[in-house]
């Protein structure tokens, strides 16, 4: 039964690190996005024939879902708008370095990659024990 508590324990945990630095590095970006504006988003959605409006989802992925994954609200779907934010943006402004590697030799998209792939692990693994929902949280 001890095991079982500590490993209970470092799960819970663990999820709250994702969601925190998910949340935390998603939310500024939103809030430059927020300052400045999404006039080049829209241009990238217009110039792959989409309506401008849909630039204002950007706000939606980058500060209504990383606030909700923050505080453990809604989780799960919150980190599947991230996923999809993630791939809107990969699609629309990244596309050309999808097989490029950096400076340095990491992947060019290493950081857009990490988001994706963070938001998918919380979309499977949903809150845990340390949010608004507790461990039982039904949408956690």
């Amino acid at each position: 039964m001890q095991t079982t508590q500590v490993r209970s324990n470092g799960d819970d945990m663990g999820k709250l690190i994702l969601r925190v630095v998910l949340a935390v590095l998603l939310l500024f970006h939103g809030l430059s996005k927020l300052g400045s504006g999404i006039g080049f988003i829209e241009g990238m959605l217009q110039q792959a024939g989409l309506p401008a409006v849909f630039g204002y989802l950007v706000y939606v992925g980058e500060i209504l879902a990383p606030l909700l994954i923050l505080l453990g609200a809604l989780t799960r779907a919150a980190a599947l708008l991230v996923a999809i934010n993630m791939v809107v943006a990969l699609l629309l402004a990244h596309s050309a370095e999808f097989f490029t590697l950096s400076g340095t030799g990491g992947w060019a998209l290493e950081l857009q990659g990490m988001y994706l792939g963070t938001a998918v692990a919380l979309v499977f693994l949903g809150a845990g024990r340390y949010s608004v929902g507790g461990a039982g949280g039904r949408y956690n």
